[in-house]
C-alpha cells in the first residue's frame, strides 16, 4: 500500500497546470485590489497581533506539523503534502471567515498582505527545511531535486506580481478597484472551482480509493492549526477578536498554491496532492464550523 500511494500520480489534462496558475493569479489580484499601504503600516499600530500571526503561520504550524508527522508516521507522500500545506501562507478566504466569526478583520487583512509577501521566500525555505529533517520525505526530495530558485519564481509570479499590481490599481484607480474587486474574486474562485471539479472527475477513482486515508490526518492537522493559532493569540495577551483572526489565519491555508507547487515540481505525486486537495475542501467546512461556534458563543454572552 505504501509504495502504491507514493507512486500514485494524478492527471490534470492538457493545459491544466496553466489554468491553475492563471486562476490563482486572478484570485490573488482580486484580493490585492482591497489592499492598501496602510495595511502594511498596521504592523506599527498593532505589532503584537502581526508578530503573533507571523509566528503562528511560519514557525508554529510547520513545527507542529513536523511533530505530528514524527508521531503518526504517515506515508511519506502524505507527510510531504502536510509539510507543503503548512509552508503555504493563509488562504484567500481567511478574511471572509475572520469577519464572519467576529474577528479583527483589519488584522486579518494585514496578515494576509504581509504573509503573502513573506511567502515568496518563507514557503520554499520552510518546506525544504522541515522536509529535509524527516528521512522518508528527505529521500523523496533527493529523488525530485526541487530547485529553490524555481519555487521562488513561481510563487513570485502567482502571488507577488498580482499582489503588487492589485495594490497599484487600488492606489491610482481606487473607484475602479472597489468596483471590480468583487467580480474579479468571484470569477477567479468560480474559475478555480470549475477547474477543481474537472480535475476531480478525471481522477475520481484515485480520490475515492484513497481519500479515507487522508481524512483523519487533515482533520487533526487542521484542528491543531486552528487551536494553535488561537493559543498564540492568548500567549501574546491579545483580545478575543484578534485570537479568532489568528486561529483562522493559521487554519485556513492556501492549499491551491500547495497543489500548484506539487504539480509543478513533484510530477503530480498522488499522496501529496490528495492531502492538499482534501485540505482545500476541509478547511472551508472547518471555517464555517468555527465561525458558527463563535457566533453562538457571542450570542450567549451577556452584553451587560
Amino acid at each position: 500500500m505504501n509504495e502504491t500511494i507514493d507512486a500514485l500520480q494524478l492527471n490534470l489534462g492538457g493545459g491544466g497546470l496553466m489554468v491553475m496558475n492563471l486562476s490563482l493569479a486572478v484570485i490573488m489580484f482580486g484580493v490585492a485590489l482591497e489592499l492598501k499601504i496602510s495595511h502594511f503600516k498596521a504592523i506599527t499600530k498593532q505589532p503584537q497581533g502581526v508578530l503573533a500571526g507571523c509566528i503562528s503561520q511560519f514557525l508554529f504550524l510547520p513545527a507542529i506539523t513536523f511533530a505530528l508527522i514524527w508521531l503518526l508516521e504517515p506515508y511519506p507522500s502524505f507527510a510531504l503534502g502536510m509539510m507543503m500545506v503548512a509552508a503555504c501562507p493563509g488562504g484567500n478566504i481567511s478574511n471572509f471567515f475572520s469577519q464572519l466569526a467576529g474577528g479583527n478583520t483589519a488584522l486579518s487583512v494585514s496578515l494576509t498582505a504581509i504573509a503573502t509577501l513573506l511567502a515568496v521566500i518563507a514557503t520554499p525555505l520552510n518546506f525544504t527545511f522541515w522536509a529535509s529533517l524527516y528521512p522518508p520525505t528527505a529521500e523523496i526530495l533527493r529523488q525530485v531535486q526541487v530547485g529553490l530558485f524555481q519555487v521562488f519564481q513561481i510563487i513570485g509570479l502567482i502571488l507577488g506580481i498580482p499582489l503588487i499590481l492589485g495594490m497599484v490599481v487600488r492606489r491610482y484607480a481606487e473607484n475602479y478597484a472597489m468596483r471590480w474587486t468583487g467580480w474579479i474574486k468571484r470569477f477567479g474562485i468560480v474559475f478555480f472551482g470549475g477547474f477543481v471539479v474537472v480535475a476531480f472527475s478525471m481522477n475520481i477513482e484515485h480520490f475515492l480509493g484513497y481519500v479515507h486515508l487522508v481524512i483523519g490526518l487533515v482533520f487533526l492537522h487542521n484542528f491543531l492549526a486552528l487551536v494553535g493559532g488561537y493559543i498564540w493569540g492568548k500567549l501574546f495577551k491579545l483580545p478575543p477578536a484578534d485570537c479568532r483572526s489568528l486561529a483562522i489565519e493559521t487554519g485556513i491555508q492556501n492549499s491551491g498554491l500547495g497543489l500548484l507547487l506539487i504539480f509543478s515540481f513533484f510530477d503530480s505525486l498522488g499522496g501529496m496532492a490528495l492531502i492538499a486537495a482534501w485540505w482545500g475542501i476541509w478547511h472551508i467546512i472547518a471555517g464555517f464550523a468555527v465561525t458558527a461556534y463563535w457566533t453562538k458563543i457571542k450570542k450567549t454572552v451577556p452584553t451587560h
